[in-house]
């Protein structure tokens, strides 16, 4: 990455939340990564559907670069919220291939047109449709790195399994001991706090 380059610094960021939401599915079994895990149903498999589909509208159908891949859930007819998780016939390997093939298109779309290029966003009111690449991108970063953070949050409450990235998992400690402690410490310090307000 160039620091100057302002696409090389979207980029980076953009691929680097990408590489981390489609890390926290590796080791993990059909069931854990498709089964809801919170109230409203969030699932890691559902975060990387999502994910593509945000890519390939954004950063494709919005300035006339549609990708030619049908995302059944966009249908009329579909089932509401369907991009945000599996159904029993879309396999892993499907979705993570559809999430690298929109990847490839949005890096495509990036590479092609300007950072000022204006582009219309289908599924905005009229007159109030305009972004520019930039927009799109900065837009599309927030997404994911979002998704990515909850991706964090569902994995460790499935196994245990933590950090940042496969090579900087950015905890400040290894030793359950320490988490433990630190936990009874925040529990002790919401206590306290509850019975003081």
């Amino acid at each position: 990455m160039t620091e100057t380059d302002p696409k090389d610094v979207l980029r980076f960021y953009l691929q680097s939340a990408r590489d981390a939401l489609l890390w926290k599915l590796d080791g993990l079994s059909e069931y854990s990564v498709r089964r809801p895990l919170t109230p409203t149903g969030t699932n890691l498999l559902g975060l990387v559907k999502h994910a593509a589909g945000v890519e390939l509208g954004y950063l494709g159908d919005t300035f006339g670069r549609p990708s030619g891949v049908r995302l059944p859930w966009l249908d009329t007819a579909a089932e509401s919220n369907g991009d945000m998780w599996a159904t029993a016939d879309e396999s892993r390997e499907d979705i993570v291939g559809l999430y690298r093939r929109a990847w490839a298109h949005a890096d495509a779309t990036l590479d092609a047109l300007a950072l000022d290029t204006v582009g219309k966003v289908p599924w905005w009111p009229a007159g109030k449709d305009e972004v520019t690449l930039h927009h799109a991108m900065v837009r599309v970063i927030a997404d994911t790195q979002r998704h990515a953070g909850h991706a964090d949050i569902l994995r460790e409450l499935l196994d245990g399994a933590v950090g940042m990235n496969q090579g900087n998992d950015s905890m400040a400690s290894q030793d359950p001991a320490w988490w433990e402690a630190y936990r009874e410490q925040l529990e002790r310090a919401a206590r306290e706090a509850d019975r003081t307000s």
